[in-house]
């Protein structure tokens, strides 16, 4: 997952009028309920703050974007404070993209990503770097949403490859998003890889990386909700939210084969503490905890 939010595709036609950009700088906490709102208003992209821009940024079509969207938007982030009493006061910017600037300036935001010794990431766009050692995966984000350079993202690359097994060994990844985690799964030897998402969009440009790195024949892609999977996995990574992550943890318990590992991110390190009793009462056990930022990132073992 990448990180947890709906993703759409931007157009690129060449007499586009341009973009409306706008920038909210707001805690992390309220990413997901600000996404949804924004793409309910008519936004066709959405890209959470990396490491040089912090702020989240979303995209409506110029001709589209009028006066009482603008005050649509100051009167959510009014309420939202309600609902997130500890974010502060966002700051708010709207500023006008050209289209043909957009089309290829997008790409400046994802880079070569060394996230372990044994694995780097590559933009499709990008030659693989001639020192690269061990896994190199390639990947195509979209104009837009985020890269795989997320907190939350590297965690769960990193917790997987800590606790992989001996062959056979089977991943199910939860909201596969972009697919980095399943490809990673398969470039480590899994023999079994389910990817699912609810979103459409996200399992379309799944799809597409997933080619991109010759991984087809060992990962399937699915809708299906998790309530009618059967099975076991030996390895389950879920990068939702942390409502997310509570509501599926019974159906992450049933899937999860003995002494398997469940890999669960896209939290705060504050809510952490709110996942490891649920946990515990599910019958998981020695729970680590790997952070960065202000992400954090639960592995726990499934007691036999």
């Amino acid at each position: 997952m990448q990180p947890p939010y709906k993703r759409k595709s931007l157009s690129t036609r060449s007499k586009h009028p341009g973009w409306i950009e706008i920038s909210i700088e707001v805690h992390p906490s309220a990413h997901e309920a600000l996404s949804a709102f924004l793409f309910d208003l008519g936004c066709k992209g959405i890209v959470l703050g990396e490491k040089e821009r912090p702020a989240l940024r979303a995209y409506f079509p110029s001709t589209e974007f009028l006066e009482e969207e603008r005050n649509r938007i100051d009167v959510f982030l009014r309420k939202l404070g309600d609902f997130f009493p500890d974010i502060g006061r966002p700051s708010l910017h709207f500023s006008q993209i050209q289209d043909e600037a957009w089309s290829h300036t997008w790409k400046k935001y994802f880079h070569v990503e060394r996230i372990t010794e044994r694995l780097t990431v590559v933009p499709a766009w990008e030659p693989v770097p001639q020192d690269s050692e061990g896994v190199v995966i390639r990947m195509d984000p979209g104009p837009a949403f985020g890269t795989g350079q997320h907190p939350s993202t590297r965690l769960c690359l990193r917790a997987i490859e800590t606790s992989t097994r001996r062959a056979p060994w089977s991943l199910l990844d939860v909201g596969t998003g972009s697919g980095i985690l399943a490809i990673y799964a398969a470039k480590l030897g899994a023999s079994r890889i389910v990817a699912t998402d609810t979103d459409p969009d996200a399992l379309r440009w799944a799809r597409r990386n997933i080619e991109l790195n010759d991984a087809s024949g060992w990962i399937e892609l699915s809708s299906q909700p998790l309530g009618k999977w059967s099975g076991a996995f030996s390895l389950i990574v879920a990068n939702l939210t942390r409502d997310a992550l509570l509501e599926l943890l019974p159906a992450f318990q049933r899937l999860l084969e003995s002494k398997g590992a469940l890999i669960l991110s896209g939290l705060l390190q504050e809510q952490v503490q709110e996942l490891k009793r649920p946990l515990e009462l599910l019958g998981f056990n020695r729970s680590q905890v790997a952070t960065e930022a202000e992400w954090a990132c639960i592995t726990a073992k499934k007691m036999e």
